[in-house]
């Protein structure tokens, strides 16, 4: 068993997420200038891009840039600016898929040392060693490799360093390599323009005889007459089905990538680098999918032999998705790595918001998600420890005003005095929770919603039953599956008032019930000798 350290490397869209990464244990970081790079949407200035690389060396973390568009002429004159501002700089590493690129820094800036994206599609030991000959430091192995191919990757190729993605959104083409946003919407999916028109959902139309186009409706009237299927020509009799509900069908929607239960595999083969996608999602996002894989791979290099994956999976299913998949781990794709029936990221969850201040003795808190009288918030701390506090009004920041009720926009905030965690340490409560913290509180969906989360987790359940998993590791992964399940089976579907009168057994900071009713002066007792997270009884 090779124990090497692998590198954590998680997305920056913005120098927040940048610096929320590094906070909740992130061994490098990644991110671009929307010019430059895959992601258009990107946040970042080269200002920021030079305050982020400062910022992730003063941490002792490293930070990779981005370029790793396909170049047009016009591109190619922000060259000479750009690498004049990287040189100064100093990144740990320039990320690129272009080949003319490629050798336009080489020439340029010789001593930066280069990464190959996934853009390049590089899934042979015969591509790594292309690109090693060239003079790349690391590749950054396609979506589509197999664990057995990167195995085998690894052992040829032994004198450079490689990457795989890990968890975080797939792409229907090949590594991104897409020319359907091109074609539907006119913005280049290999420019970091895409519009995610594999995302979109599409009606089916029928053109009768005389020319007329006419839509199918499918309703509850007539959806038991129809079956559609599709043949393709090399594969007679071999019929695929195409299913349309009332709001549309998603034929290109593929689900999240999640290969936290097979991560043990990949730490012992000794890959360098393992890769979080998604520098567009939110600073929650980022905080909670590092804080996972950070525990998974430290409590592996640990304790190997004992290592089990399913409790850091409850911090993933915490998270909006698409449902998660393990996609090409085992080989060929399964039609359970797509969703056919809705493209939208739904949780039991949704992000609160964040800290971002503290001013003297109370914490700035930055919503985003509307609060409301009695709501619970959970603060996860960059350690992973989970921290409730309900409140039953809240200071608006700006105004000062006692309020029932906040909505998020324009960066509103609310004030939180830091006495009101009675069960921390009030000394260290800066230390404990420390600016950029996020915070999550329970949401409110819908019937379909909760459907389609117990659907995920079932399909996820079918494809872990089908890995080459340990009996154990198995049995206890599908425990906390059926226990998310029930988690779900138990939440609202309505918006109900919480209840602020009575004690809901979580002993939360700043409830008034809990902490200052004197029937619960034994049951404050009790809660210190509890496990993190338990419920009293």
């Amino acid at each position: 068993m090779q124990k090497k350290t692998p590198e954590l490397l998680s997305p920056a869209g913005s120098l927040q997420k940048l610096k929320t990464a590094i906070l909740y244990g992130a061994d490098a970081v990644y991110c671009g200038t929307p010019d430059l790079s895959m992601r258009t949407q990107s946040k970042f200035t080269l200002e920021e891009i030079i305050e982020g690389v400062k910022f992730a060396h003063e941490h002792n973390k490293k930070i990779y840039l981005t370029l790793n568009l396909y170049t047009h002429n016009k591109d190619v004159e922000k060259l000479p600016e750009f690498l004049e501002t990287i040189k100064k700089i100093n990144p740990d590493g320039l990320i690129i898929s272009d080949p003319g690129v490629f050798q336009y820094v080489k020439e340029h800036a010789p001593n930066l040392k280069l990464h190959i994206s996934t853009q390049a599609n590089v899934c042979s030991y015969l591509t790594v060693d292309f690109w090693q000959k060239m003079g790349a430091e690391l590749c950054v192995l396609g979506r589509e490799v197999t664990f057995e191919e990167l195995k085998e990757i690894r052992k040829k190729c032994p004198n450079i360093k490689l990457e795989t993605f890990i968890h975080g959104a797939m792409c229907m083409s090949y590594s991104g390599r897409c020319l359907i946003s091109n074609f539907l919407a006119e913005r280049g999916a290999n420019q970091g323009n895409c519009a995610h028109s594999c995302r979109w959902n599409y009606k089916l139309h029928l053109k009768l005889k005389d020319g007329r186009l006419e839509e199918l409706e499918i309703n509850d009237n007539n959806k038991e007459l129809f079956e559609f299927l599709a043949e393709e020509e090399f594969r007679p009799g071999d019929f695929m089905p195409i299913e349309e509900i009332q709001d549309g069908t998603y034929l290109f929607n593929s689900k999240d990538l999640c290969l936290l239960p097979k991560i043990d595999k990949y730490l012992k083969i000794g890959i360098d680098s393992l890769k979080i996608e998604g520098r567009n999602k939110t600073n929650y996002y980022v905080a909670l999918t590092t804080l996972a894989y950070r525990q998974a791979i430290d409590d592996w290099l640990k304790n190997p032999e004992n290592w089990q994956p399913e409790k850091y999976m409850g911090i993933l299913y915490s998270l909006q998705n698409r449902g998660y998949t393990i996609a090409f781990h085992e080989g060929r794709l399964k039609n359970l790595s797509h969703n056919y029936l809705s493209a939208k990221s739904v949780s039991e969850f949704e992000y609160a918001g964040f800290i971002c201040e503290w001013e003297n003795n109370e914490m700035i808190f930055e919503i985003k998600n509307t609060l409301e009288s009695g709501d619970l918030m959970e603060f996860i701390t960059p350690a992973g420890k989970i921290i409730r506090l309900r409140l039953e009004e809240f200071i608006d920041n700006d105004t000062k005003k006692i309020v029932k009720k906040v909505s998020p926009g324009q960066k509103k905030a609310i004030r939180i005095p830091k006495n009101i965690f009675q069960s921390e340490d009030q000394k260290n409560i800066k230390k404990i929770l420390p600016v950029l913290t996020i915070a999550r509180k329970k949401n409110t969906i819908t019937a379909s919603d909760k459907k389609r989360l117990i659907l995920d987790l079932e399909s996820y359940e079918s494809e872990l039953n089908n890995m080459d998993i340990d009996r154990i590791k198995k049995e206890n992964l599908i425990k906390e599956i059926k226990n998310e399940k029930n988690n779900i089976q138990n939440l609202s579907i309505k918006k109900t008032k919480p209840v602020i009168n009575s004690c809901c057994g979580k002993g939360c900071n700043g409830c008034s019930i809990f902490l200052h009713d004197p029937k619960f002066e034994h049951a404050r007792q009790e809660l210190k000798n509890k496990k993190l997270g338990e419920k009293l009884t």
